[in-house]
């Protein structure tokens, strides 16, 4: 149960505070839940992709810096984020409940969490509670991380419908980039210098993410303000011209 406790714990925290973040027209938590449940089962996606790939020969440590970073950026990285990325765009996406920039985040975060949940009780259960440690504050932060720029481009193709395709596109693009980027400096080697890089990565990203979630945070304060005034001057011209 301690295992189980310290594999689940980060998920939970981390998508306590994006729901707390999340001031104005909460989403539905049973969609939510949902989105969470949904990204535990898209760890099939990356699953089988790792498994076809470790059948061919591939790993993540293989004959040189080319076959590791083609692991840690496509095999890994486009496979995980990939299969998020899925739940995002065809579940979460077209719902009527996305309806200002900072959902992107919110049910991006609620889906990347649900895999990171996934992936630490398997991790913990297999190499014990000194990963489930590092893994809290290592990469459940760096998929939190990886899920909210990709939902902060994904808030934006919502609401820029001209460019959505662009939008979805490039916040996949940055999530597996950043993903990648991370896993390969690990793979590489075990030295003091690949675990520092692997943690500039993710600093780098903890650091895009909190300005993403400035950003959409006055974004939506904007557009709701807009759409408050666009019902309001709604309401004043039926009430001049009743019929």
């Amino acid at each position: 149960m301690n295992a189980f406790a310290l594999a689940v714990a980060p998920g939970i925290a981390i998508m306590l505070v994006i729901y707390a973040l999340d001031q104005r027209n909460r989403e539905p938590l049973g969609l939510l839940v949902r989105c969470f449940l949904l990204g535990v089962l898209c760890v099939a996606l990356p699953l089988f992709v790792q498994t076809a790939a470790a059948i061919r020969g591939w790993r993540p440590s293989g004959d040189g810096l080319l076959s590791s970073a083609i692991y840690a950026f496509l095999i890994v990285g486009l496979s995980e984020e990939g299969g998020k990325y899925l739940v995002l765009r065809y579940f979460a996406y077209p719902k009527k409940a996305f309806d200002e920039p900072f959902d992107g985040i919110v049910y991006s975060v609620m889906i990347g969490m649900g895999f990171a949940t996934a992936e630490n009780i398997s991790y913990v259960y297999q190499y014990g509670i000194a990963t489930g440690w590092a893994r809290m504050f290592i990469s459940v932060p760096a998929h939190a991380c990886f899920a909210i720029l990709m939902g902060y481009y994904a808030g934006l193709a919502k609401f820029i419908p001209q460019h959505r395709g662009t939008l979805l596109f490039t916040g996949l693009f940055w999530a597996v980039m950043f993903h990648g980027a991370f896993d390969f400096f690990l793979f590489i080697g075990d030295s003091i210098f690949q675990v520092l890089a692997a943690l500039v990565c993710l600093f780098i990203a903890v650091r895009l993410s909190i300005r993403a979630i400035r950003q959409h945070r006055a974004t939506s304060r904007e557009w709701e303000r807009l759409r408050q005034e666009n019902e309001n001057a709604v309401n004043m011209e039926k009430e001049r011209d009743p019929d």
